[in-house]
């Protein structure tokens, strides 16, 4: 083989997922052993299959390590405040309707200081696709307790174990109103690649929780070896079970995972109660918003 990473077997050849990265932003940030890229690479895939017009796909992150991802993509991005990137979602589908608004931050920004927007956007049924890229910890600010941080776990604020009782992501936002959740690893690349894709085509609140190592911090300090070691912990301990209640796939310090895809339901949109709303109340005088000719 040549020792020219552009050429395969003599052919010449590239990597499917570099047309969408900001190639001048490269080498990325991330450490050895990080799992976000390897979530980075099964959205692209994703996007291939979805054939969306990628003019009309924005993605939005807040602060943190998974939020490097929106600099990252060659997309309409918004890297915004920390907390903040659902609203900011929010606010962007709202203003343009027509596009397809991804939400792809980390576990710590999403569901702590930015908690109270994912339980609203639920309940709204906002369209939008969240990815959560859970790793039980804040990875760039120094390993900190998260919301997701496992009882007994250690982290810098919890250095003899973590005592709090940590959040059910996938039960959050089923109680919430989302209308599709599902929770992968960084194990199963072509399952999450697939969620991903059904995700992008799924109307209404869409939560994708993925589980991935941060050798650095969490994996370090608890002990658990790289990340080829945590992979293999997911592949190991795993069990696909789509017809899980989610009060049933809370997340313990190196138990059993429950994967599959959980909810995928029908209800609508924020957009389409306030058009079926104002429909009802002024009839023939309100003109439906974000409606495109053609459509009901």
């Amino acid at each position: 083989m040549s020792a020219n990473p552009d050429v395969c077997m003599g052919v010449e050849c590239e990597n499917p997922v570099m047309p969408y990265l900001r190639q001048e932003r490269m080498p990325h940030i991330w450490c050895p052993g990080c799992g976000i890229g390897t979530t980075v690479n099964c959205f692209a895939r994703a996007l291939t299959d979805s054939e969306l017009d990628l003019d009309k796909v924005s993605i939005v992150s807040g602060i943190g390590c998974t939020g490097r991802v929106a600099g990252y993509l060659d997309l309409d991005s918004f890297h915004t405040t920390h907390g903040r990137p659902i609203a900011f979602a929010t606010g962007l589908k709202l203003a343009n309707p027509e596009l397809k608004v991804v939400v792809y931050s980390g576990d710590g920004d999403l569901t702590a200081i930015g908690g109270n927007h994912f339980v609203h956007a639920a309940r709204r049924n906002m369209d939008l696709l969240v990815v959560c890229v859970n790793n039980f910890t804040y990875g760039m600010t120094g390993g900190q307790c998260a919301p997701t941080t496992p009882l007994g776990a250690k982290q810098t604020t919890m250095p003899y174990g973590n005592f709090e009782q940590s959040f059910n992501l996938a039960h959050l936002a089923d109680a919430c109103g989302a209308v599709y959740v599902a929770r992968w690893t960084v194990f199963h690349v072509k399952q999450l690649a697939r969620a991903m894709k059904e995700g992008l085509k799924k109307r209404g609140f869409v939560f994708i929780e993925v589980m991935a190592p941060c050798p650095t911090l969490f994996s370090r300090r608890n002990r658990l070896g790289d990340g080829v070691e945590q992979v293999k912990y997911y592949k190991e301990r795993s069990k696909i079970n789509h017809e899980a209640d989610t009060k049933d796939v809370a997340l313990t310090f190196q138990g059993d995972i429950t994967v599959g895809k959980f909810v995928d339901r029908e209800r609508p949109t924020w957009l389409d109660g306030m058009n079926s709303h104002y429909s009802d109340v002024f009839g023939d005088k309100y003109k439906p918003y974000g409606v495109t000719d053609g459509e009901d």
